[in-house]
């Protein structure tokens, strides 16, 4: 189902209840004050990416009243940033090259809301952003140190959304997943040390100290993309996802056929060459000539040599672009080919040094075009599918709705998460305000929406 616009108001919402500090339950050992961010890691911008966890009132599941749920949300949250130490540090600069585990805390506040959890009400009127603390939503703070924010919003239904928001500049999505897994673990177990919770354990990769301060990679950098954006949420049901690598299974142009794309591969190329289509119709045909570029993040944590727990933390991501400059080259069967035959490529990177060699290649490629117009035909597509984020049960169920909405102000693109109930993808989409009326209403796109 196509979502709402997402718009930014400032109409207050909440009512502060409280605002406390949390800090480890047990204080950092002197020989882990210091924590080397890796050449991935500074490569990353000191953003805050956004979860939000709608939790309904279930008194069948749990019979504890919004207050001790609060409590037991802030106790484990404690207890799990003694594993997560460097959480609750500090970032001294935005490319500070290391996190000081001082146990500054993790800012926490409660808010009640006197209406009911309504996520469509939040998604139309603009106010999402109010469900996290401190603006710390897809913004960037070059006078902020701390690297995580959390807010409880209870309703007047019952209802809670959690709203956590955590610095890409200590990790990718997959960081976030398993943070707040391991979270949501220790509040249904109690201890970090229950056989329960140890799967969920982080694993942290020793980095020597930075010898070469490496600047973040800002894609914005190229210019700002969207002026006047818009988000919306298109949802792709698993019949309609395999109807749609049934089309792209067929013959493609060159002769070749296309074995068994995965959801991903076939949604990507579909919302790339949708977005391209609108784009080349709201400017000029003259642009129409001009390349476009699809860049798409890669999770590389089982690519490396040896293979990386998934809950290894950090930035272990790299990535590829596909340049399109011709109608011919984004037909599905030619997206798809080309997104299969460059993560095969990828599948070279195999450590971090040549990941961090990757990602510079391709910010190297991309400086070497027009800026000006390079930045007016990027879309980023990221996939934060099988991460789990549906399956943060602190002890009273599964949130009826997980996601990190992708709202970013400068950049266009998509991110693409599980439906709660796991029956195919949602894909949360930012365009120019131009774009994306002509985006919406593609026959085709909408053919494979759910009705």
């Amino acid at each position: 189902m196509v979502g709402m616009i997402l718009r930014f108001g400032r109409r207050k919402l909440h009512t502060i209840i409280s605002r406390e500090v949390i800090k480890p339950s047990s204080p950092t050992p002197s020989h882990l004050q210091t924590y080397n961010l890796s050449q991935l890691d500074q490569r990353g911008t000191h953003v805050y990416m956004p979860l939000i966890l709608y939790y309904p009132n279930h008194h069948k599941i749990c019979s504890l009243t919004p207050n001790d749920k609060a409590q037991k949300i802030k106790k484990s949250l404690s207890q799990s940033l003694t594993r997560y130490y460097p959480f609750a540090g500090s970032l001294h600069t935005p490319t500070t090259p290391y996190i000081d585990c001082d146990d500054a805390g993790v800012v926490f506040v409660e808010a009640r809301n006197d209406s009911h959890m309504n996520m469509s009400q939040h998604i139309n009127d603009g106010t999402v952003g109010q469900l996290f603390v401190d603006d710390m939503f897809w913004q960037t703070s070059p006078h902020r140190a701390s690297l995580v924010g959390v807010k409880l919003n209870h309703f007047a239904c019952g209802g809670m959304a959690l709203g956590v928001s955590m610095s890409h500049r200590i990790g990718d999505g997959s960081t976030l997943g398993s943070f707040v897994s391991h979270w949501a673990s220790v509040a249904r177990y109690g201890s970090t040390d229950h056989e329960q919770v140890l799967p969920f354990n982080p694993q942290f990769l020793q980095s020597p100290p930075a010898t070469t301060n490496f600047l973040p990679h800002q894609v914005s950098d190229l210019n700002p993309r969207c002026v006047n954006p818009v988000t919306r949420k298109f949802v792709f049901p698993n019949t309609k996802l395999s109807d749609l690598k049934s089309k792209v299974v067929l013959p493609s142009t060159n002769g070749g056929s296309i074995a068994n794309p995965t959801r991903v591969e076939v949604l990507t190329s579909l919302l790339y060459k949708t977005a391209v289509a609108a784009a080349t119709t709201a400017r000029s045909s003259s642009s129409s000539s001009k390349p476009h570029f699809l860049l798409f993040p890669c999770n590389m944590r089982k690519k490396f040599v040896p293979k990386l727990p998934q809950t290894t933390v950090g930035n272990l991501i790299t990535g590829f672009i596909v340049m399109t400059r011709h109608e011919s080259e984004t037909s599905l069967s030619a997206l798809v080919s080309e997104i299969r035959k460059q993560k095969m490529e990828v599948e070279s990177v195999q450590s971090q040094e040549l990941a961090r060699q990757n990602i510079d290649s391709i910010m190297s490629r991309l400086g070497n075009e027009d800026l000006e117009n390079v930045a007016h035909r990027f879309f980023c597509c990221s996939s934060l599918c099988g991460l789990g984020f549906n399956n943060v049960n602190f002890g009273w169920g599964n949130p009826g709705v997980a996601s990190i909405t992708y709202m970013s102000s400068k950049q266009s693109g998509s991110m693409l998460m599980d439906t709660p109930n796991g029956d195919g993808i949602e894909a949360w989409v930012s365009l120019e305000t131009q774009d994306m009326k002509i985006f919406q209403n593609d026959k085709e796109l909408l053919s494979f929406c759910q009705n």
